[in-house]
Formats: structure tokens, C-alpha cells, sequence
């Protein structure tokens, strides 16, 4: 599989921040936040071996769980994590591609 290329942004920071709507309010329940976290891994392996960026993380709160995962190209970085994006049984969900001041969303 041929790894896709990030493009040349200088020091301009992109980021792929997704969001989930959990079923409880709060942090939602411990079944919930593991699979979170499995997804969380897989993504982070992902990312790494493919060279286009990193998964730095998660909040939960507020009934909703947010991964985050910053690189030089959104988009090359959300084409890797999005088959285990829509993987997870969350919904409403929703990504949030930003590209230096530039953002953009995606249903998922």
C-alpha cells in the first residue's frame, strides 16, 4: 500500500478532531470509553505507520467523546483514520478537518 504524501504547509498545523455522541450524559459508559480506546490505538498505529501525523488524545465529557490527531495534511490524515472513525457505533458523529484556519466538516 503506497503511504500518501503530505504536502509542503511550512510550519501551518492541520488537525483531524472527530466527535461522538455517547449514550449516557457525562463520560458516557465503561464499555463506551473502551471501545474508544481501541479505536483510539488502532488509529494511532495507523497514523504512525503510514508517516501523517499523530493521534494526541481524547476527551470524554459532556455526553461526547473527542479524539484528536494533528499532522502537515488534514486530509491525508483523516483518509487513514476514517475507516475506524466510521468503525465506531456512535451517533450523531461528526469530524472536524482543520487545515491552519481553514475548517471543515464531515458527517459521518
Amino acid at each position: 500500500m503506497e503511504t500518501p504524501m503530505a504536502p509542503d504547509n511550512g510550519d501551518e498545523e492541520h488537525a483531524v478532531i472527530a466527535h461522538f455522541r455517547l449514550a449516557a450524559d457525562g463520560f458516557g459508559d465503561a464499555d463506551q470509553r473502551e471501545r474508544v480506546y481501541e479505536a483510539e490505538g488502532v488509529m494511532a498505529a495507523a497514523v504512525e505507520e503510514a508517516g501523517v501525523g499523530e493521534v494526541d488524545g481524547n476527551e470524554f465529557g459532556g455526553g461526547e467523546a473527542v479524539l484528536y490527531a494533528y499532522g502537515p495534511d488534514a486530509d491525508a490524515l483523516f483518509k487513514v483514520m476514517e475507516p475506524t472513525l466510521r468503525g465506531l457505533p456512535f451517533r450523531l458523529a461528526h469530524v472536524v478537518l482543520r487545515r491552519g484556519d481553514i475548517e471543515s466538516r464531515v458527517d459521518l
